[in-house]
């Protein structure tokens, strides 16, 4: 059985490590769970191992808003306090901490 635990939690505000953007993590698979085309399209030296979290993000950088698919070891944790733009944080999440945004629900 795959043991994995997850660094960053739902509702907190991440940036990737190479790449500038950010994002709210909205979902957490415990390991790689998209498809093997996504996967082999990133270039062989920038790919991520499968066997760690992969989040899902409400991304933005300084052009546009979009959904984000990022390995645990290319995110790091976004201390500048400030909210992420996203049209869709507030479908999602309800107050912003300076950190991480609460959920509007709980889950099981």
């Amino acid at each position: 059985m795959l043991r994995t635990r997850a660094k960053y939690k739902l509702g907190q505000v991440v940036r990737h490590r190479k790449h500038p953007f950010r994002g709210v993590v909205f979902d957490v698979d415990p390991q790689f769970s998209n498809t093997e085309e996504w996967y082999q399209a990133i270039p062989e030296d920038s790919r991520p191992v499968k066997e760690q979290p992969f989040y899902h993000l409400l991304a933005e950088n300084d052009q546009s808003f979009y959904v984000a698919y990022v390995s645990e070891q290319n995110l790091v944790a976004d201390y500048s306090g400030e909210p992420v733009e996203h049209p869709d944080v507030g479908d999602m999440f309800d107050q912003f901490d300076g950190a991480a945004y609460t959920l509007h629900y709980q889950m099981n």
